[in-house]
């Protein structure tokens, strides 16, 4: 590891003999710095060859104390809305959070965790997806907590899949509605489509219902796509795996003027509500998971918690 690697701005400062924040401003090229402080610094920086990336600067300029927030897509409004209750926690206790995204690859996250780790970050919530390995995350351990997926030996807060798809069934039945479909994804995402299409399939099999599925991507366009299959059957309702599939949904029968069948979601988006507000669908809590991602990330890095695993339950939407 060089130099550069191992210098911080702590470092620097002790050597120029000034605080921290002096050292940031010289670095930021602000004022408030006397001409012959500015120029030890400088010298002590010249000397150890230190350079430091924005980067670094932004992780390491402010706050001795950093967590960082690893989400899927910086665009998913699911996502936004946990990292927006995670935020004033991690500000209350002193944090400064810097947030990163992965695009649901495995590669990107472990080159993440790899600068996060030379910069000595504090620690880490990872919003989780299929293909991400215990191997990868175990030297986290103690200082990272993941979100919407669990890994065994890591602490994790994800909501409940299996019991979402249970509340919109219990729902429809409970209006007498025994011709349900069912528009999932592909298996290979474990949340979303293995374990909303097997608590579908099972709660038909409990219930004696016959099963009507179609599975698609994660898309308004799979949606509109899929449901005319399940039309074929004469369903009386459509569980959708999410949201966006259920706005896909509805926007196939508003176009061919097909009332009479009740589409469910998952999500609570507020696009559906606003454009089909007939339809049903559950609130997952993602507000309420950040908020527990972040506590358990902060009492975990305070030695006064243990590793957990958590199910936010989700509810019917008002």
């Amino acid at each position: 590891m060089t130099m550069q690697n191992r210098l911080t701005i702590n470092d620097i400062a002790r050597l120029s003999g000034v605080g921290k924040s002096t050292v940031s401003r010289v670095l930021n090229n602000e004022g408030n710095v006397s001409p012959q402080t500015r120029e030890r610094v400088l010298q002590v920086i010249e000397q150890q060859h230190f350079s430091p990336s924005k980067s670094a600067r932004a992780m390491r300029g402010f706050s001795d104390k950093i967590v960082a927030i690893i989400v899927s897509r910086l665009d998913s409004p699911s996502e936004n809305q946990a990292v927006r209750a995670m935020l004033p926690l991690f500000y209350q206790q002193g944090y400064d959070p810097i947030v990163l995204e992965s695009q649901f690859s495995a590669e990107r996250v472990k080159e993440h965790l790899q600068v996060l780790k030379q910069r000595n970050i504090d620690g880490v919530v990872l919003f989780g997806f299929t293909g991400l390995s215990a191997q990868m995350l175990t030297p986290w351990q103690d200082k990272l907590v993941m979100l919407a997926r669990d890994i065994p030996g890591l602490s994790s807060v994800c909501y409940d899949d299996a019991g979402a798809v249970q509340l919109l069934m219990q729902k429809v039945l409970a209006q007498n509605l025994r011709e349900i479909g069912f528009i999932g994804v592909s298996a290979q995402d474990t949340t979303t489509g293995q374990r909303r299409s097997e608590a579908y399939q099972t709660f038909c099999q409990e219930h004696g219902l016959t099963p009507h599925m179609a599975l698609g991507e994660l898309t308004y366009q799979s949606g509109f796509e899929l449901i005319p299959q399940l039309l074929k059957s004469n369903v009386q309702a459509v569980i959708c795996a999410s949201d966006t599939i259920a706005i896909g949904a509805q926007k196939h029968l508003q176009q061919q003027q097909i009332t009479g069948v009740q589409v469910c979601g998952i999500g609570n988006n507020p696009l559906l509500r606003f454009l089909f507000p007939e339809s049903l669908s559950v609130e997952l809590g993602y507000g309420e998971g950040g908020e527990a991602a972040a506590k358990q990330l902060l009492a975990q890095l305070n030695d006064s918690a243990p590793l957990q695993q958590r199910i936010i339950p989700g509810k019917l939407s008002a």
